[in-house]
């Protein structure tokens, strides 16, 4: 069994599932810069380190889910076989890949995704001297590896993977033959939720700028009142609250907790991400294992490698609020017809593409290969 060393920022809890399946196969050892992201709700907080050794460092504060820790040096050492890196942009893991460039120690680097810059200023030589300097690069997809390449990594040494924070287990169904139940029992979960609109749109996340929630507002208005729209997982700014003024239609129900929220995406027609910037985005990922059709921007990581256009969701530009009402309006006006059933088993296929036991089954190959 390869011994795995794993260094990274905060146990988030869809990264936790991964190192307690990628235990199960190697002598895994995860470094953590701090327990928790002060950012995050406390369901960030119940996690276990059940299948591998999660040591959480001591050290100081630097931001809401990085800290310094010197100590980093002292953990790391040629008695692992496969050492990655997460946390390339903190200033722990700048110190850890400075040890590991300096003890002439192998180390691979990892991220959810990423949008090559100007490559000008300090940062971006970092960012070329760590990139550059590792003997491979964890890919989530096509812009990651532009990212990887801006930043002198070589193609060969660029490994994808299928990231996620969905298992397999925890699919609604298995079987693609039962999508009509699933599409059935969305009428039911409607009542339950106490969904007054025929239909439904949902969308998750924090009222920050970057995730184009105004630009949703704006598009609102440009569909029919009988569609609700959902908006779980933060507290709207008064600048929101303004936007939704007059829209009966509009619903903010703040966070909800694991089990809460897949009932919203059950009851959910259409999952709309307006995104201005997402590295990834692993909402639609989860969106996609509930059967639900995806409509984000050309900004969103994960839509672009996981949406096909036409079969399981849409990608319109970003700030675009016409588009994005014109190709959520497509997929509302046909979910009576075996259209709809369509785009849901295509959900599931790609969803099923992406799990976390995926990601261990693909680290699994390249960690083995060394």
């Amino acid at each position: 069994m390869k011994k795995v060393l794993f260094i990274t920022n905060i146990p988030s809890p869809y990264r936790v599932q991964f190192f307690n399946e990628l235990g199960k196969k190697t002598e895994l050892t995860v470094l953590f810069e701090k327990s928790f992201s002060n950012e995050r709700d406390d369901s960030w907080k119940n996690y276990r380190f059940d299948n591998f050794n999660g040591i959480i460092m001591k050290g100081i504060d630097r931001s809401t889910d990085s800290a310094f820790c010197p100590q980093i040096c002292k953990y790391i050492s040629r008695k692992y076989d496969f050492i990655i890196v997460s946390n390339i942009s903190t200033p722990t893991g700048i110190l850890a890949v400075n040890y590991m460039r300096l003890m002439k120690i192998e180390y691979y680097v990892e991220g959810d995704g990423g949008y090559p810059k100007s490559g000008k200023g300090i940062k971006e030589k970092i960012k070329h001297f760590i990139i550059s300097g590792a003997k491979g690069c964890f890919s989530t997809g096509k812009t990651h590896d532009e990212y990887y390449l801006t930043y002198g990594a070589k193609k060969e040494n660029i490994y994808r993977y299928p990231f996620s924070s969905v298992k397999r287990e925890s699919f609604i169904t298995r079987n693609f033959d039962d999508v009509d139940t699933i599409l059935e029992n969305k009428k039911i979960c409607k009542q339950n939720l106490d969904i007054k609109e025929e239909k439904m749109i949902l969308t998750i996340g924090q009222f920050i700028e970057r995730k184009g929630f105004d630009v949703l507002l704006k598009a609102v208005k440009l569909l029919p009142e009988n569609v609700g729209v959902y908006f779980v997982g933060g507290v709207p700014t008064d600048e929101y609250k303004e936007l939704a003024k007059g829209l009966e239609n509009v619903h903010f129900v703040g966070f909800k907790k694991p089990t809460e929220l897949s009932e919203y995406y059950k009851s959910a027609d259409v999952f709309v991400l307006p995104t201005r910037e997402d590295i990834w985005g692993l909402v639609v990922n989860e969106a996609l294992s509930f059967a639900l059709p995806v409509v984000t921007t050309d900004k969103c990581i994960a839509g672009c490698e996981l949406i096909k256009v036409g079969k399981n969701g849409y990608i319109v530009p970003v700030e675009n609020a016409e588009e994005l009402a014109e190709k959520t309006k497509k997929i509302l006006d046909i979910t009576a017809c075996d259209e709809y059933k369509k785009m849901a088993t295509a959900c599931l296929e790609i969803a099923d593409e992406y799990t976390i036991e995926g990601m261990v089954e693909r680290h699994l190959e390249i960690i083995d290969a060394k």
